[in-house]
């Protein structure tokens, strides 16, 4: 999925964490993480800090790639 804007990011975090059949408060004990803050990601707050983004994701099994376009 290409990620055009923070929308984009939350869906795929949304829909990874769903095919895992993991709920946010599942996501949140594991990874220490409020659920509050993954509901914001999910939703395309604009807020959500980057490091824990890129944590989520990787705890997701998601690669996020920056790409020169051409």
């Amino acid at each position: 999925m290409r990620i055009k804007d923070v929308n984009d990011l939350g869906t795929a975090i949304k829909k990874r964490r769903k095919e895992l059949s993991y709920t946010q408060a599942f996501l949140s004990e594991v990874t220490g993480i409020s659920a509050s803050f993954i509901s914001d990601l999910e939703n395309g707050k604009e807020t959500a800090e980057l490091g824990k983004t890129l944590f989520l994701a990787n705890i997701l099994g998601l690669n996020i790639s920056c790409d020169e376009r051409k």
